[in-house]
């Protein structure tokens, strides 16, 4: 695709020091990270099952785990009508080790001021052969008055691979990025999934990484999956 001549940019509606919305796309539809964060875990859907533990809520287990759901917890770091877990995910002794099959943390971990000790925990508490299904923001705004205080890190796929491969092992760690600089520029706007098309949402431009995601799996020291 040809550049367009210096001074000759289009810029349209996007020449504004304001974004066009400070609700993430809410207020115009749905929000644009949902497109990635819900096309990986309907990709991972087989492994939400068992007993799951998702962070926040458990609309994704139901949503993507159905009946292959036995047991469905939520952790939150304080007291609320959905938790069945209140901990601190950076220390928290009391999940007893080697609990879940799986563990849903979507959009969680830029949230968590030592993440290393977050994913450490996270480990513990699978059981041997259970899968972390993780995502969170690349390139993205923080607008969101309820979490701008806590808002501590954006991550790229290279600190996610680092991060979860120092614990789980770099064989057992699937990484992704996603997005590219047409999604990034619509997300920061505000702008909603509904304003862009799939083949829009669909390519991926590796030096522009919106969301990443992460699959690792836990197995134990001296297995042949962990020898691999």
């Amino acid at each position: 695709m040809r550049s367009p001549a210096v001074g000759r940019v289009a810029f349209g509606d996007l020449r504004r020091l304001e974004p066009i919305s400070r609700e993430w796309g809410f207020d115009r539809g749905r929000p644009i990270d949902r497109y990635y964060i819900e096309r990986f875990l309907h990709d991972q859907a087989a492994t939400i099952a068992g007993r799951v533990l998702e962070i926040g809520d458990d609309q994704y287990t139901r949503r993507f785990g159905a009946d292959r759901v036995h047991v469905s917890d939520v952790l939150h770091v304080s007291e609320n009508a959905k938790a069945t877990i209140v901990a601190d995910l950076t220390s928290a002794p009391q999940i007893p080790s080697d609990t879940f099959d799986c563990l849903i943390l979507c959009q969680t971990l830029q949230l968590i001021f030592d993440p290393g000790a977050a994913v450490r925990t996270i480990h513990r508490v699978l059981k041997n052969g259970g899968v972390v299904l993780a995502t969170f923001p690349g390139i993205t705004q923080r607008s969101d008055p309820a979490w701008r205080d806590t808002w501590y890190w954006s991550f790229t796929s290279s600190s996610a691979r680092r991060l979860f491969g120092g614990v789980f092992g770099d064989s057992h760690v699937e990484v992704t990025a996603r997005g590219n600089v047409l999604t990034a520029v619509a997300f920061l706007h505000g702008l909603a999934l509904e304003e862009l098309t799939e083949s829009e949402l669909e390519f991926s431009d590796p030096d522009y990484e919106f969301l990443i995601t992460v699959r690792a799996a836990k197995h134990p020291p001296n297995s042949p999956q962990a020898l691999r």
